[in-house]
């Protein structure tokens, strides 16, 4: 397949690239080659490229951020949507689109399937529903792919804070009371592989298996690394001076993906060790 990756040089993009690569035609694309929020720049680069798939990376990702910049925030994850489904009328185009465990509330106190009814606590998470809203109604064929807490060696994310925080602070507190599947961005981009060549449309979650909270992870990140002498002090959402809330419970049912697919992804403790020493090369 002719496939074109917008936001290729970010965490997710970046490994959709590497994985895709020995299969497929890729072409890539990000923010210094076109804006998603203007709808010429969009349909320039879908007649430059003229691709059979295009999936979509690019996102506005900062949920504290979008509080205070509403506008920009709607303009990438809900009206670059739009441009994207414009631009790709006629053309005969899947569009493969990644959305975000931030579109629920967290108040169900369970997995959430795709048949849950989404409702986001914050201007992120309604961002991100809008374009949701916005793909199902004007793509003809799609996948939109819910994932959650990714991580990745191209891109900040909570790993490599973590580490670059125990190494220099040799204290952190973090949150115990927000749970949900950190997701490691290579298995990821793999299972996105498996969907796109099984010719799949729909919307699916993926995410590592397993739950936990912040401070779990954040405690395994350091027994991996054999980090010693760091205190992890566990604490409430209500203790940080953050502007946008969190939904408490967040994890994401992928069993629709096992069943179509016959494919699990890994635990998030086993997709943990690895991204530590293979993607960030720590010593065993």
């Amino acid at each position: 397949m002719r496939i074109l990756v917008l936001g290729h040089k970010g965490m997710l993009g970046s490994d959709i690239m590497a994985r895709l690569a020995d299969d497929h035609e890729l072409i890539g694309k990000d923010r210094e080659d076109f804006d998603i929020s203007q709808a010429e720049s969009c349909r320039s680069v879908m007649e430059e490229v003229d691709p059979e798939v295009v999936i979509n990376c690019a996102a506005y990702t900062d949920v504290d951020g979008a509080e205070e910049h509403r506008d920009l925030c709607f303009a990438v994850n809900a009206r670059g949507v739009e441009n994207l489904c414009r631009s790709c009328e006629g053309r005969n185009v899947k569009i493969v689109h990644i959305s975000t465990d931030y579109v629920f509330d967290g108040k169900k106190g369970a997995l959430y399937t795709e048949d849950d009814v989404p409702h986001p606590l914050n201007i992120y998470g309604a961002s991100k529903r809008a374009g949701e809203e916005i793909l199902t109604r004007w793509s003809g064929a799609f996948l939109l792919i819910r994932t959650a807490w990714m991580y990745g060696k191209n891109g900040k994310n909570f790993v490599t804070t973590v580490l670059n925080k125990a190494l220099n602070e040799r204290y952190l507190r973090v949150v115990d009371d927000q749970l949900g599947s950190p997701t490691y961005t290579w298995d990821l981009a793999g299972a996105i592989k498996l969907l796109l060549e099984k010719g799949v449309e729909g919307v699916f979650h993926i995410t590592n298996r397993g739950v936990c909270s912040w401070f779990d992870f954040a405690r395994k990140i350091l027994e991996l690394a054999r980090i010693d002498g760091v205190k992890i002090e566990p604490i409430k959402s209500s203790e940080l001076d953050r502007k946008a809330i969190r939904p408490s419970f967040s994890g994401l049912s992928s069993q629709k993906f096992t069943q179509v697919t016959g494919k699990t992804l890994r635990f998030w403790q086993t997709a943990l060790d690895d991204f530590l020493f293979h993607d960030l090369n720590l010593s065993r």
